[in-house]
């Protein structure tokens, strides 16, 4: 039998197709057969421990529904976490940038003017002269150090980056988790019916965000 989809024999969209994130909750829905089946738990030989053994099973599938909600919400807020410690360090990065050009901006106002001396003093002194210029705004702005705390938080910043990719992967599988587990027939789906639960919607970026994914950075 030959593959239903073969990647030699097509068919191809030579145009591609774009993946979107579909922004719609389905309800947790039971049929009649769901509802025969819990009668016919009841009215087996034994009804009662059938009938007890199938409440204990809801029960253990609610809690595992809770747990799995609450999960939910905790993975939510580690994004949220990571999301806040991101705002901080770029705030104090804008700071020191700042700080960081203004100083940038007497140091090469002084290497431009010392640039201009080397071409009527010659090229060897004129080296020695940006030379001197950089240790006396060394010497003068200390501050300069700020360059390092710039890297420092820049460095922060890719790694909170990554964390908050991470956080929204972690996130996004407990979610498929969720959506899938409660139309697990009988009892987590039985559960989540009666209970008024639907699928959650995974993490997806903006248009304005995929558009500019799209675009040219170099």
């Amino acid at each position: 039998m030959a593959n239903e989809l073969d990647e030699m024999t097509g068919p191809v969209m030579s145009e591609g197709k774009d993946v979107n994130v579909i922004a719609k909750q389905l309800p947790v829905t039971v049929g009649t057969g769901s509802k025969v089946f819990e009668i016919i738990i009841w009215i087996l030989p034994v009804p009662i421990i059938s009938g007890l053994i199938w409440t204990l099973v809801k029960v253990k599938a609610g809690n595992y529904l809770d747990k799995l909600q609450q999960k939910i919400q905790h993975d939510a807020s580690q994004i949220d976490n990571y999301l806040e410690q991101r705002v901080v360090i770029l705030q104090n990065v804008a700071k020191l940038l700042d700080k960081a050009i203004d100083l940038d901006k007497t140091t090469f106002t002084e290497i431009a003017k010392n640039r201009s001396a080397a071409n009527l003093n010659g090229a060897a002194e004129g080296i020695e002269n940006i030379n001197k210029a950089i240790n006396v705004s060394l010497e003068a702005y200390p501050d300069l150090k700020a360059h390092g705390e710039i890297a420092d938080a820049m460095q922060q910043n890719a790694y909170l980056q990554r964390e908050i990719t991470a956080a929204r992967e972690v996130y996004n599988d407990t979610v498929n988790q969720w959506n899938r587990d409660i139309f697990s027939w009988p009892s987590k789906q039985i559960v989540a019916a009666k209970r008024g639960y639907h699928t959650r919607i995974p993490f997806t970026t903006s248009s304005e965000m995929k558009q500019a994914a799209r675009g040219t950075f170099f």
